[in-house]
């Protein structure tokens, strides 16, 4: 019998990009309060990355102890601009500000991976990508927050790199999948150990 598979997050971009894969999964968002996982680690400084993991093994672990016998797989992404953690924006002026605050700067996103299995964590992943925006007008980042729309509210830096925020970029040095919250490849190679997904 296949082992079930849970993706223990609410984001359509993972979602999305592990159904094309073509593996079969079921979805649960972990029941997490992130802000508050997150806090006692910013308090002993540690860094946007290892927040990053510490956060996908909390959201892996919260899924895995109600389904023991599912493999469950989460991920956690953050972004870290001049050695500070950027957390989603609230509302669109936030959006804008935090947008002319990235404006001709390089800031890194940094993903984390994590799969647990009855309660204990078997595989951990992490990934950064470096991404530079353009140098943009406070003119410019209105046009674009008015026609992305509040469902940039969703995304860590307030641009989304598969939609219209690519036009915003300078550079970027990283995996796509990385960038999009996932790190895909490590996923897939510890899953092929397993004997999942394999043709």
């Amino acid at each position: 019998m296949t082992q079930q598979l849970i993706l223990a997050s609410g984001s359509p971009a993972r979602r999305a990009l592990l159904g094309a894969t073509g593996l079969t999964f079921d979805v649960l968002r972990a029941e997490l309060d992130e802000e508050a996982a997150a806090a006692p680690l910013e308090e002993s400084n540690a860094s946007p990355a290892d927040i990053a993991a510490a956060l996908a093994m909390a959201k892996a672990l919260t899924v895995s102890e109600q389904y023991p016998e599912a493999l469950v797989i989460a991920a956690d992404q953050t972004l870290e601009c001049e050695g500070e953690l950027l957390r989603k924006a609230d509302d669109m002026g936030e959006a804008r500000r935090q947008l002319l605050r990235l404006s001709g700067r390089t800031h890194f996103l940094h993903a984390a991976l994590a799969c647990a299995e009855a309660g204990q964590i078997v595989f951990e992943a992490q990934e950064s990508a470096a991404l530079a925006l353009r140098q943009l007008s406070p003119e410019e980042v209105g046009r674009y927050l008015a026609f992305a729309g509040e469902e940039v509210l969703s995304s860590v830096g307030l641009y989304q790199f598969e939609g219209p925020g690519i036009r915003l970029m300078q550079r970027v040095d990283g995996d796509y999948f990385t960038i999009l919250g996932l790190p895909l490849m490590p996923l897939l190679a510890f899953l092929r150990e397993r004997g999942i997904g394999t043709f």
